[in-house]
């Protein structure tokens, strides 16, 4: 009464390999699509985000954010809730990962083939060797994002399953016989004590929800409903702020206690608890790199969540695939000028509300940025709270004028 968690290798199998596995086990195939329909029944949202969330790199603004963690939050909330209900699955994809070790009647399995094998099987399925090339690439780009966000370890670390198996020109028959073989071990039977463990999942995934709900990330772990809260960052008030993680933590049903614990990291940074209400998609772009870092500091003290990069290029790089909901940019900067890259941003994205701060210039600069769209013009040196104040302002114009930038809460 078991399931199996089967991490993909993109070609190192075929459906067909899949498909006789689960008919083997009498198992009910599980896969990211249908995690993303379950979740977006169960808490709303939009499934694109969702797969942005699992397959596509994390964004730069997400420690401010915190969407990626939301995220999976949700996708554990309903794997907690699966392999609850009694039933027997395979899990089939990414979201496999989610399931904790200590859960140990779900087999976790990786079926992996060498490139050339993967390439031949791709072709085989007549699709063009340059397409292959670059689903591979992309699949395996996508692996190791997740497992490397999740474990900080690589999408085909042995440690990270219960059974590896290599294809080398091996029959899909023999995979199947393989892992049906393994599954049949006592050590992965379903019991009372591996029920104890899913439990503790299902409890950990509520304990996360509340905190981050109010903009907490911490270390979770859960044994028979003690949990162990770990803060990794430096922090001001320590015995304050593990009073109230416990005291959110303890409004979970199935909690029995709370501990607090810190630990050292080699990250000078400094544990804060995020504010959704405010700013967190701040793109700041000056080609004075200590100005940026200073600025920047000064912003995210505020819970403004800003990132900075150093050039025109580099933001407009940047815009599609990590689009910012303000941005403070300079008007005189080395390449690009920040003129052109306003115009150049309100063509890509023109719910994106700049901001121009600038030292150097004219009152003919500041009538041609506010007829490209620019939200506010402000000079150097420029009074931070003055700074905060207006990109909130812009903020709240962004998510009036474009109401899908909400963010979720």
């Amino acid at each position: 009464m078991s399931s199996i968690s089967l991490f993909p290798c993109k070609f190192s199998v075929n459906s067909g390999f899949i498909a006789e596995l689960s008919h083997r086990l009498d198992l009910s195939i599980y896969t990211d699509k249908e995690l993303f329909e379950d979740v977006t029944e169960r808490f709303g949202g939009d499934k694109e985000k969702l797969k942005k969330m699992m397959y596509s790199k994390t964004s730069v603004f997400n420690q401010f954010t915190l969407e990626k963690e939301k995220s999976i939050n949700m996708f554990r909330t309903v794997l907690a809730e699966k392999l609850l209900s009694g039933d027997r699955y395979l899990f089939y994809g990414l979201h496999s990962m989610l399931i904790p070790e200590s859960v140990s009647e779900v087999l976790r399995v990786i079926v992996v083939d060498s490139k050339e094998g993967r390439m031949d099987r791709g072709i085989g399925e007549r699709i063009s060797k340059s397409e292959v090339k670059r689903q591979i690439k992309q699949h395996d780009i996508s692996a190791f994002e997740w497992t490397d966000f999740l474990f900080a370890k690589e999408a085909y670390d042995s440690s990270l399953y219960d059974l590896v198996l290599l294809v080398n020109r091996s029959a899909k028959s023999e995979l199947v016989e393989k892992i049906v073989k393994y599954y049949q071990k006592t050590s992965v039977l379903r019991t009372l004590e591996s029920q104890r463990r899913v439990k503790d999942m299902s409890v950990a995934a509520e304990v996360e929800n509340q905190l981050l709900k109010d903009g907490h990330k911490v270390g979770i772990d859960v044994v028979d409903g003690k949990v162990a809260l770990t803060v990794k960052d430096s922090v001001f008030n320590f015995n304050g702020l593990a009073a109230s993680l416990i005291r959110q933590a303890m409004e979970i049903n199935g909690v029995v206690s709370v501990d607090v614990n810190r630990v050292k990291t080699y990250e000078d940074s400094v544990y804060r608890q995020q504010k959704f209400e405010l700013p967190s998609k701040v793109l700041f772009v000056d080609d004075e790199r200590e100005f940026v870092q200073t600025v920047s500091n000064r912003l995210n003290s505020r819970n403004v969540g800003t990132y900075g990069v150093y050039s025109g290029e580099e933001a407009l790089t940047l815009i599609p695939e990590d689009k910012p909901d303000v941005m403070v940019l300079d008007l005189k900067m080395i390449g690009l000028q920040g003129t052109e890259v306003l115009r150049r941003t309100k063509e890509l994205a023109p719910e994106i509300e700049v901001i121009i701060l600038t030292g150097h210039g004219s009152m003919q600069d500041e009538k041609e940025c506010m007829e490209l769209g620019a939200f506010a013009y402000l000079n150097k040196p420029v009074d931070i709270e003055q700074l905060s104040e207006t990109i909130k302002a812009a903020n709240d114009k962004a998510h009036e004028k474009f109401p899908a930038l909400k963010r979720a809460s």
